[in-house]
Formats: structure tokens, sequence, C-alpha cells
């Protein structure tokens, strides 16, 4: 019994270890993946490419373990890499990979956050249907009170505006996004804000306010190694020093942003610092290096426009492959409602069959118990015959008795009472071994029977009468 005991203990521990093994597994395997989505987030304004590589090593993992919600948030930062190093078209493909493991999840805040990023995306390309994306995650976002979301999306609906060149609905949702992340104090994206602010105080000509938002942008932007963003506040920082015509403040913020610039790979801004030196050497009238630098750009933009033209389409056939496959999976969602309809059709078709055959079983067993109570009572009446001719042979007895009685006095008509009364006992008894054997009907049994027994006491009366009447002498 100890043996057995400590046997099955053994199993015991052995599976609860093999139970719990795979758990801890796939637990230390989802820190990771969040981790290194976190980690890619986190790079986004230093080193995008960083961001990228994190979030392709967290999709692998994820995808591995079957970490759906860990899926999706790859694909969203993978998406938001592959933005800021402008490739529109790989990061429309993420963002769409990343909305469709959100609804399978029915994760709402997950769905909002990439209507967000796409949004954002579509201010290159088309302002309305940015701000169509836009209000999209701006409903979610307010009915789940995501306030940082909803600060994020007050910064992208005012750029849009900016784009629009609606600088005051602009400035309008800069300043309501600021003074929700500084209520939230969120260092990165108060930099965004100060940014922003600043470039929409430069549209607005009002140098000096833009100039104070900048350059404490700059600084936090740098404090806290956000190259694209410093990238971007020294292009505004170039064009208001030139604007004023301070030439040496421009030429030096045009090389620190260059400089940022090539570190994060941005050749847009590249392109665009080596524009603003052209500008510079322009109104130093040092029109030798600005000759120089505007053969550069020429070749820059002939290679430029391609990769542009190249990219749109790109873009444009990513949204267009996007709208064939949701019309596809439209047009197979139908299909499956037919087949949905059509099983359940089939189904209540079978359900009915099912009922009508369960009606018939239930009355063949109502049938088979009509049958049994008929039986029962065919049983009974059996009976009732049974004791009726027990009745009858205890009357036979009896009167045999009382002829046993009265025999001296039969002695004398022995002879003739002999002939005639077992004639009738005879058959009596043939009736009656004919009723066992079940060889007559057993109502014309009884009849007979009764006939015979008639006949006996007739006979049996006329013998009362001759023995109480001694003067009869004949029958």
């Amino acid at each position: 019994m100890r043996k057995i005991c400590s046997i099955l203990l053994l199993i015991s521990v052995s599976l609860t270890v093999y139970a719990n093994a795979p758990k801890d597994v796939t637990a230390n395997d989802t820190t990771q993946v969040n981790a290194l989505n976190k980690n890619g987030l986190g790079n986004v304004l230093s080193h995008p490419q960083e961001t990228v590589d994190d979030a392709k090593k967290a999709l692998e993992m994820a995808k591995a373990i079957g970490y759906t919600k860990g899926i999706a948030e790859a694909y969203r930062v993978k998406g938001i890499g592959e933005y800021y190093l402008t490739k529109p078209d790989s990061a429309l493909n993420s963002y769409f990979d990343a909305l469709s493991q959100y609804e399978k999840l029915n994760d709402e805040r997950g769905k909002a956050k990439v209507y967000n990023n796409i949004g954002n995306l579509y201010q290159m390309v088309d302002y309305d249907r940015a701000l169509e994306y836009l209000e999209k995650a701006k409903v979610i976002a307010e009915k789940t009170k995501d306030k940082h979301l909803i600060a994020s999306l007050y910064l992208n609906i005012g750029n849009v505006y900016n784009r629009k060149a609606m600088y005051n609905n602009a400035l309008s949702y800069y300043e309501k996004s600021y003074q929700l992340f500084s209520d939230l104090k969120d260092p990165i994206k108060l930099v965004l804000c100060l940014q922003d602010l600043g470039v929409i105080h430069y549209f607005l000509h009002d140098y000096e306010k833009a100039k104070q938002f900048l350059l404490e942008a700059n600084k936090s932007a740098k404090d806290k190694d956000l190259n694209v963003n410093v990238a971007t506040i020294n292009m505004t920082l170039t064009d208001i020093y030139l604007a004023e015509s301070n030439f040496d403040e421009a030429e030096k913020y045009i090389k620190e942003g260059k400089t940022y610039a090539e570190i994060i790979h941005n050749e847009k801004d590249i392109y665009d610092f080596k524009h603003s030196a052209y500008e510079l050497e322009s109104k130093r009238k040092n029109y030798a290096k600005a000759l120089s630098i505007l053969s550069e750009l020429y070749k820059a933009d002939s290679t430029g426009f391609k990769t542009n033209v190249s990219t749109r389409l790109n873009f444009l056939q990513q949204e267009q492959s996007r709208l064939a496959k949701a019309a596809e999976e439209e047009n197979n969602a139908k299909i499956n409602r037919v087949i949905f309809w059509s099983i359940t059709i089939t189904a209540g078709l079978l359900v009915v069959v099912i009922v009508l055959l369960v009606g018939s079983v239930k009355r063949k067993a109502t049938t088979n118990s009509q049958l049994q109570e008929l039986n029962s009572e065919i049983s009974r009446q059996k009976d009732n015959l049974d004791r009726i001719n027990h009745h009858l042979e205890e009357i036979i007895d009896e009167r045999t008795k009382d002829l046993q009685v009265k025999n001296k006095k039969l002695s004398e008509y022995s002879s003739y009472l002999s002939h005639q009364i077992r004639g009738p006992i005879a058959t009596l008894k043939g009736l009656m071994n004919l009723e066992r054997e079940g060889l007559v009907d057993q109502l014309e049994c009884i009849n007979m029977m009764d006939k015979c027994v008639s006949e006996i006491d007739e006979k049996i009366i006329e013998m009362s009468d001759m023995l109480h009447d001694p003067s009869r002498t004949g029958f």
C-alpha cells in the first residue's frame, strides 16, 4: 500500500511540474516580448532603425508562443519605426497587420492606437483621410477615458490642420495637447508639443514666441537623446534665423541639424538641410558656394523625385491591395453567412425529423403499453376461469360425496343413472382438457361446460325427485 501511495505521489508531482513548466516559459517569453516592444518605442525618436529591429524580434518571439497581443503591438511598433524612417508603404502594411490582430482580440484601445498611427501616416498624402482615422481613434479614446491617447490625438489633429494651413485650429489643438501632457507629466510628449507650438507660431510670423518654444524643445530633446526631434526642430530654427537674416545662427543650426539627420539616416531631412544651406549662401551672396550646393540638390532632386514617386506608388498600391483584401474578406464573410444559414436550416430540419421520430417512438410505446394492458386483462380472465374450474371441481366433489351418502338408495338405479350421468361428466372433463390445451375457445368451452353441468344438475334433480318420490319408477 505504501509503494502504491509513493508511486501516485511521484506521478502527481511529475504532472504538476510538467504542467507548470510551459506556463513559466510562456510568462517569461511574454515578458521579453513586451520588453522588446517597449524598448522599441523608447528608441523611436532617437534610433528608429533600432525600433524596427526590436519590433521584428518581438514579432518573431510572439508568433512562436502564440501571444496575439504581443504580435499586434510588435506590428504597431514596427510601423512607427518605419514611419520615422520615411517608409510609409511598409508602415501602412504593419499598421493594418496590427489592426487585424487587435480586432481578433476585440481590443478597442489597441485599435484606437493603431487608428491614431494610421491617421498620422496619412498626413503625408491625404489630410481628410488622416482626420477620418484620427476621429475614429478619438471616439474610442474618449469612451475609454484614455487621457494619454486623447492628448496624442490632439497633437496629431493639430498637425493635420497645420499641414492644411489652418493655423489657428492647429494652435488650439496643440495647446489642448500641451495642457494634457503637462497634467500627465510626460516629458517626451511635452518636447513634441513645444516643437509643434514653435512651428505654428513660426507660420503665424511670431518669431520670438516661436524661438522661445523651439529653443526649449531643442534643449529638452538633446537632454533626452531625441535625435529625430533635434533634427526637425533645427530645421524650423534655421528657417526663422534665415527670415531674420541671422546667418551665423542659421549656419549653426543647419550643421547641427544635418548631423542629427545623418545619425538617424533620414534622407529627407538631410536634403532639406542642404536646401537651407543653399538659401543661406544665396542670402550671403556667396553665389559660387550656393551654385555648388544647388548642383548637389539637382542630383538629389532627380533621384529623390524617382524615390518619392516610387514610394507614393507603393503606398497607393498597398492601399489598393488592402481594399481588395477587405473586399475579399467581405465576400468570404457573405459566403460564410450563407453556409451558416444553410447549416442552421439543415439542423432545423434534422431537429424536426428527430421530433417526429421521437413522437413515433412514443406512440409505439403507448401502443405497446396498451397491448401489455390487454395481455394483463387476458391473464386476469384466465385466472378467473381457473378459479371457476376449481370451483366447479369443488361442486363436483361435494355432490359426489352426497351421491356416496345416497349410494344405497341409488343402487337400484345405478345402471340407468351411470349411463346418463357419465356421458355429461366425460364431456365436461374432455372440455376441461381441451381448454387446458388451448384447443377450444374459452367462451364456447364455458357454454358447453355450463350445458353439461346443467344436464348433470337436471339428472341429479330427477334422481333427487326419484329418491324423494318412491312412487316414481322411471325417467
